[in-house]
């Protein structure tokens, strides 16, 4: 499969899921009822967003990083190295994990609507669903990087991945320098999502939220 290839059938629409559509619904009607706090409700969903959600990806990532023949097996067949370590499940079916080197960094999207890995990676992020990164993260990859405030090296090549209905694509961080005497579980403390969505590096030091 081409890096841009993308399959436009009626499970991949831009348009919201019925599901989607009934959490709404439901949330609106919680909140207009004052049986939830928006506040305590946006508390929770960053809790699933950028804590709790991606650090599935993180686990898998770090193992990856310390056992080479697991990563040989996730970059292999994701969707079954990913399986071993007990993740998986509805949109998590089908993964392909790419791997940053010095010399190739991995950016992922999806131009028609928002397909992610929500059982490795959690909740999508707004701006991954947002029509101006969608378009561009394809016209201008570099110049998309930049505005996240990742600048490589000209002579790192920059490969897009657009995600489907049939494959979503997780990326494999490098391992930043310095860290070699870290375990599993402290690794995993670094691997953020944006990195595994390929628009941050991993820090040698864990991001505070």
């Amino acid at each position: 499969m081409g890096d841009h290839d993308h399959h436009d059938d009626g499970d991949h629409q831009a348009a919201p899921s019925d599901l989607a559509l009934r959490v709404a619904a439901l949330e609106s009607l919680l909140i207009e009822k004052g049986l939830v706090d928006q506040a305590a409700l946006d508390v929770l969903i960053d809790t699933y967003e950028h804590r709790i959600g991606p650090r599935n990806g993180a686990k898998v990532v770090a193992r990856a990083w310390l056992d080479a023949g697991y990563k040989t097996r996730l970059l292999t067949d994701a969707t079954a190295a990913i399986a071993e370590l007990g993740f998986g499940g509805l949109q998590g079916e089908h993964m392909v994990a790419v791997e940053n080197t010095p010399q190739v960094h991995n950016l992922v999207v999806c131009t028609l609507c928002s397909c992610y890995p929500l059982p490795i990676l959690g909740l999508p992020p707004v701006w991954y669903k947002s029509a101006p990164y969608r378009s561009r993260a394809v016209l201008d990859p570099r110049g998309v990087l930049e505005e996240f405030g990742l600048r490589l090296p000209a002579a790192t090549a920059i490969r897009v991945w657009d995600s489907t209905a049939e494959i979503r694509y997780l990326v494999v961080p490098e391992r930043p320098a310095g860290t070699e005497h870290l375990n599993e579980e402290q690794l995993a403390a670094l691997v953020t999502r944006d990195a595994m969505i390929g628009v941050a590096l991993v820090k040698p030091h864990p991001e505070r939220a």
